[in-house]
């Protein structure tokens, strides 16, 4: 039997009313036991309200509905708090509840944020890296005995910034020196000697540039917004690329940051060198064997000398721009 000309557009018309009236009367059955927000639109939520300058916005609308406000960014639910008693509230007598963060997509890539000490699930494994990092890198022990690794780190700074402005004395199309740029240089190579006893950029070392410009675009594409995050109907189809694109990178990543790891494990079979630095300490751990993992996994390992240049990157570029 043919169908009417029409009979699909209308069918597919009554199907998605449906699917809203559904939706909206669901959100609305729920509705007082949520914190007060905004209205939002079908489909994208509060996603159109926020304006160009959303702490702004959040500021006018906390006059309106309260230090905790709900919103529906697309089709993720998010709860906004702004008072630093809703947030002691939240984050301090229900820590356990809000331990862990929201995972993007691309933080998926390659089990990433299975690994990372900043999105790795509230529990044992978690509470292994937190120790790992306080107490046996972050300390005024560790810190005030690598004084003369730290002048070394300064000194390379300077020696770069000298180098380029020899280069640019002269060009009239040159404003100045991107003083910026070598901090973060700083802080990264101060991190490689700390965990690595080597520098993770050197001009000079295609391994090291490489390594440098890798952390680069992972870091640019953590900080792209993605629509997938906000409609997850769309993860499949990745609209932006950005899902194949950190695949792409992390996995380069991983295979130089396992390079490090391998060639660590060769010099130790070849040499008695009583220098240790927090990769020999990764190397050497051991679990309690209860409810600690007895080693870290070779993924682990790799992700993890990942994590600290990512979050170094990102502090330098909080702090400095």
């Amino acid at each position: 039997m043919d169908l009417p000309p029409n009979f699909l557009l209308c069918f597919i018309v009554f199907a998605s009313s449906a699917l809203f009236l559904f939706i909206r009367r669901r959100s609305n059955s729920v509705t007082g036991k949520l914190p007060p927000g905004p209205p939002g639109w079908p489909i994208f939520g509060n996603m159109f309200d926020l304006g160009t300058m959303p702490h702004r916005t959040l500021t006018r609308l906390r006059d309106k509905y309260g230090q905790v406000i709900w919103l529906r960014l697309g089709a993720v639910n998010t709860m906004v708090i702004l008072s630093t008693k809703a947030a002691t509230e939240f984050f301090k007598n229900h820590d356990l509840t809000f331990a862990e963060r929201h995972i993007t997509e691309i933080m998926r890539a390659h089990g990433y944020h299975k690994s990372s000490v900043a999105l790795a699930p509230y529990g044992s494994y978690w509470r292994v890296l937190r120790r790992l990092v306080t107490v046996d890198m972050l300390v005024n022990k560790r810190i005030n005995e690598t004084a003369c690794v730290r002048r070394k780190c300064v000194d390379d700074m300077l020696g770069w910034i000298e180098d380029e402005a020899s280069k640019i004395r002269g060009e009239s199309n040159r404003n100045g020196i991107h003083v910026a740029r070598f901090v973060f240089l700083l802080s990264l190579n101060l991190l490689g000697n700390l965990m690595l006893s080597q520098d993770l950029f050197d001009p000079n070392s295609k391994v090291g540039s490489e390594f440098f410009l890798v952390i680069l675009r992972l870091m640019s594409l953590s900080g792209t917004g993605n629509i997938a995050d906000y409609f997850p109907w769309l993860k499949w189809l990745d609209p932006q690329g950005l899902k194949r694109k950190m695949n792409k990178d992390l996995g380069k990543a991983i295979e130089i940051a396992s390079k490090f790891v391998k060639q660590r494990m060769e010099d130790k079979k070849l040499s008695e060198n009583n220098k240790r630095d927090f990769l020999d300490l990764l190397l050497e751990f051991e679990g309690n064997g209860k409810d600690e993992p007895a080693k870290l996994s070779d993924q682990n390992l790799n992700v993890f000398i990942l994590v600290l240049p990512l979050l170094i990157e990102t502090i330098c570029h909080i702090l400095i721009f």
